[in-house]
């Protein structure tokens, strides 16, 4: 159904709805002629309880419709078994890969997400992880925002003791756990890639280098070209904001130098994407004309024409990664009694349409 025109305004009522009474374990007890003791004991799986009170127990909360009261046990455990997770955006794909990965191995442990977006803003940043600790989360899973320089917010979760894990985007110097991928590596092969198909004016397209991961990618462009006795050149270097319309803008300037470029590597897909859209429209038609590699492996890389080569960061493996670590540190009670943990994952190289030189 679609809706048009404005929404009607919201007058500050409520509509009367008829509570329900809420099933609780002495009415399931009473429907088996037994203790609410013992209807608690078989729900949580007490070995004490035999299986076919267990099996009873079960088929009565479901024909009564019963739902455990999870405030009452997140009074007396403790734990909400929430976690928050907060990405810079829901736009773009490897984030809700990551998030799907986290939530894979969190369900099977009894977990549900609290999910937030920065936006690449630091002040909504700031508000997510406010909202988090409001919530008595049981723990905080973030890729920090672009915008982000001041820390104090994730200081404040680590000196609360409350587990924060980074991914993808972290801050060695926060000394919490994280799970990243090895951007300089994947920076390195993917410009050594591009230096085999036979490209030699490689220009790089990077981030806001304060942040680490873009730091790291220019570095393994750098390397790279040290490595293959190219000469590095400060022109062929430009700063996006990791957009489509940034990739157009900044692949446009590098194309009217007097000496352009004869491929790009562009710190991530959707840059790669907006350069691919200017070299079409300077005539550079690919395959074979110029060389182009992205970083992360977006879901839309297979199906543009052409294909984009691109670096795959292990986006759905990373989530998984990210959850098991919590998981595995929890257990051990104290969360941040060992030095951080930092699970590097290797990235890999998938070659596509983009990158290939005619010979």
């Amino acid at each position: 159904m679609c809706i048009s025109g404005d929404l009607p305004k919201f007058d500050g009522t409520l509509p009367n709805l008829a509570l329900r009474k809420r099933t609780t374990i002495r009415d399931i007890a009473k429907e088996l002629n037994t203790t609410a003791a013992t209807v608690s004991r078989a729900l949580n799986d007490n070995p004490s309880i035999s299986e076919g009170m267990k099996t009873n127990v079960r088929l009565a909360a479901e024909r009564l419709n019963y739902r455990p009261d999870k405030v009452a046990t997140s009074l007396r455990s403790g734990r909400t078994f929430v976690i928050g997770v907060i990405i810079p955006s829901a736009e773009i794909s490897f984030f809700g890969s990551v998030v799907h990965g986290i939530e894979q191995v969190a369900r099977n442990y009894g977990y549900h997400i609290l999910l937030s977006q920065s936006n690449e803003r630091y002040i909504n940043e700031k508000e997510g992880i406010n909202t988090f600790l409001q919530s008595n989360v049981d723990c905080i899973m973030a890729s920090i925002a672009k915008e982000t320089t001041n820390y104090d917010h994730f200081q404040e979760v680590k000196e609360r003791n409350i587990p924060l894990i980074f991914f993808d985007r972290g801050n060695d110097e926060l000394g919490v756990p994280s799970v990243v991928i090895d951007d300089y590596k994947g920076a390195y092969l993917a410009t050594q890639h591009l230096l085999e198909q036979g490209y030699r004016r490689i220009a790089h397209i990077t981030g806001l280098q304060h942040i680490k991961i873009f730091k790291d990618r220019l570095k393994g462009y750098r390397d790279a070209l040290r490595d293959h006795h190219i000469t590095f050149e400060n022109n062929l270097v430009t700063f996006g904001d990791v957009s489509i319309e940034s990739g157009k803008a900044c692949t446009a300037d590098l194309l009217k130098l007097k000496n352009p470029p004869d491929a790009i590597f562009a710190a991530e897909d959707f840059t790669a994407l907006g350069a691919l859209q200017t070299l079409k429209s300077f005539g550079l038609q690919q395959p074979g004309k110029f060389g182009l590699v992205g970083f992360a492996n977006e879901a839309f890389g297979e199906f543009i024409t052409p294909s984009l080569t691109t670096i795959d960061q292990k986006n759905i493996r990373m989530g998984e990664e990210t959850a098991k670590l919590f998981i595995s540190l929890l257990a051990k009670k104290q969360f941040y009694a060992s030095p951080p943990q930092k699970l590097i994952l290797e990235p890999q190289l998938i070659v596509r349409e983009s990158s290939s030189k005619k010979s």
